[in-house]
């Protein structure tokens, strides 16, 4: 009996253990169910918001379907070496509509977070105002990861083309800027605005960014210890035109499209007109040696220190220039009162002429739009002597670079030039080849001899030619002491290939620089004892040839 009892018992326990078990069994799998359930509703929410939090940012293709997209595209820029000048890229914009915030201050407090740089007084009023505005443009990765991760619906991001310029003030003056509906308003960006929107392969520029980078950067070093307000520098090459760096400072980041109202931040390279002194002296020479009026041995006698005409004064700069001198001794010292016994040679007619043909006279064509017009004046006895040796006449560096490339070419017309095109232009022959053999050795002397005023650019293993010059600055009409200092350097003399033009904005001396002469001697030199041409641009002249020289070397 006992034995029977505990057998059911026993069978009751082993039946109410597999009811229990299968129970149990349903219970687990209902809740496995769910469980899948929600995972695969959490698993599709998470790859959606890791696909928006990591969308690719480079691919334009995707976004160019609309109209909007397609109306923001611009082609690419490129250097000489196909780096990038200019890119168009994909970007988010992130904006804001307050209404739909879940919590405002919850919200600002997380923003802050993502964006502590950021001033969040005027960000607070606006959320405030219930009123849709843009919070952040071109968003990066990382922080557009994060603010979408917020899960707060009054974020609203907007995918667009933007124009990225990642070189920032690098080719500014180049380059320009673009406004906020996309259409160019300086520089390449409107000169080529049309062919950038419908071009779909990048634009090749003559620019090398390597050398565009070394030259701004010991501009802007002499900026600093000759106290300028602003300088310039154009390399060209003299057989083609192509303009290899073109530096004005101060300049600006394109990526901030701020307006540039400041006549500061005016190209100094192409659009600033001046007065550039003793560097017109060479054309005056060269101008009639073209026309076979004199040698450069012939001699000048009985030079006076100063004449006068039309009741102003014309004087030498260095009292010890002799009263003697040949046309190559002239340019090498060079003598204003022997520039304008050769003027006067020349006459109005031919030297105008001379001028006109190397385009110094009226508004070059360029590449950008930034161009200056030198100012015009009317020629007679007293025009014709002041403007023989850079007095009272104007030009624009551009144009000084483009002149002594002529000169140094053998005569050969060049257009300055900052697309590079594939096809080779047949060149017009304006000048004698003479000129070019003439001249080049006088320039040479300059930079290498005692009585030159350039011995600072003797670079060596470069054959450096150039000519000075030191103007007085015209400020409304009247002469200042203030002073516009330019150097035009070509190199190699024996076989021309570059032109580099520099120019100095209101330099001053600096006592404290110490200078080191590159004619072998190993000399020293401690302070600047004048803010003349000879002691600053071709000091920076020196100094930027001793950067680029090796790349050029190489390259070209």
């Amino acid at each position: 009996m006992n034995k029977k009892k505990f057998e059911i018992e026993d069978t009751e326990f082993k039946f109410d253990f597999n009811k229990s078990q299968s129970n149990l069994n349903i219970k687990f799998n209902r809740i496995a169910f769910i469980f899948f359930i929600f995972f695969l509703v959490f698993l599709t929410f998470s790859i959606h918001l890791i696909h928006l939090g990591s969308r690719n940012l480079k691919s334009i293709k995707k976004i160019q379907g609309s109209a909007f997209t397609k109306k923001l595209y611009r082609a690419d820029i490129i250097d000489r070496n196909n780096k990038f000048v200019v890119k168009t890229v994909s970007s988010i914009n992130i904006g804001i509509n307050p209404v739909h915030a879940i919590d405002k201050k919850k919200l600002l407090i997380n923003l802050k977070y993502i964006f502590p740089k950021k001033n969040f007084t005027e960000i607070e009023k606006k959320l405030n105002k219930d009123k849709f505005f843009w919070f952040e443009k071109k968003i990066s990765d990382e922080k557009y990861e994060k603010i979408m991760n917020l899960g707060d619906k009054s974020i609203i991001p907007n995918e667009t083309l933007t124009r990225l310029y990642p070189h920032r003030n690098l080719f500014s003056h180049i380059i320009g800027q673009i406004d906020e509906d996309n259409n160019g308003i300086s520089g390449l960006e409107k000169s080529l605005d049309i062919e950038l929107k419908k071009k779909k392969n990048p634009i090749k520029l003559t620019v090398d960014t390597d050398i565009q980078y070394l030259i701004r950067e010991e501009l802007s070093r002499f900026n600093e210890i000759f106290k300028t307000i602003g300088s310039a520098a154009i390399l060209m090459n003299v057989n083609d035109g192509e303009v290899i760096s073109l530096v004005s400072l101060p300049d600006f980041d394109p990526n901030e499209r701020k307006k540039i109202t400041d006549t500061n931040f005016i190209n100094r390279a192409t659009k600033g007109v001046y007065e550039f002194g003793s560097v017109f002296k060479t054309f005056t020479l060269a101008a009639a040696l073209d026309k076979k009026i004199i040698k450069p041995e012939t001699k000048f006698i009985d030079l006076p220190k100063s004449l006068t005409c039309g009741g102003f004064p014309i004087r030498e700069y260095d009292n010890k220039i002799p009263s003697s001198l040949t046309a190559e001794q002239i340019l090498i010292r060079s003598g204003n009162i022997g520039s304008v016994r050769i003027g006067q040679k020349l006459g109005v007619d031919r030297l105008k002429s001379f001028l006109s043909k190397i385009d110094v006279l009226e508004e070059t064509n360029f590449d950008i739009e930034e161009i200056g017009i030198p100012i015009q004046f009317n020629w007679g006895k007293c025009s014709l002597a002041t403007s023989s040796f850079g007095h009272g006449i104007t030009t624009t560096l551009l144009q000084l670079a483009r002149a002594y490339s002529v000169i140094a070419n053998g005569g050969y017309n060049i257009s300055p030039k900052l697309i590079r095109k594939a096809e080779k232009v047949n060149k017009e022959k304006i000048l004698s080849s003479e000129v070019s053999k003439k001249i080049l050795p006088i320039l040479r002397k300059v930079v290498t001899t005692k009585e030159g005023t350039a011995s600072l650019a003797n670079v060596s293993g470069y054959e450096v030619g150039g000519k000075t010059g030191t103007a007085q600055k015209s400020i409304a009409g009247i002469y200042t002491k203030k002073k516009i200092n330019s150097f035009v350097s070509v190199f190699p003399t024996s076989n021309p290939k570059f032109v580099l033009a520099v120019m100095l904005d209101e330099p001053k001396t600096n006592e404290n620089y110490i200078y080191h002469f590159r004619d072998g001697s190993n000399i020293k030199y401690k302070g600047t004892p004048y803010n003349t041409a000879g002691w600053t641009a071709v000091e920076v002249t020196g100094q930027i040839i001793e950067k680029i020289g090796p790349i050029l070397a190489t390259k070209y």
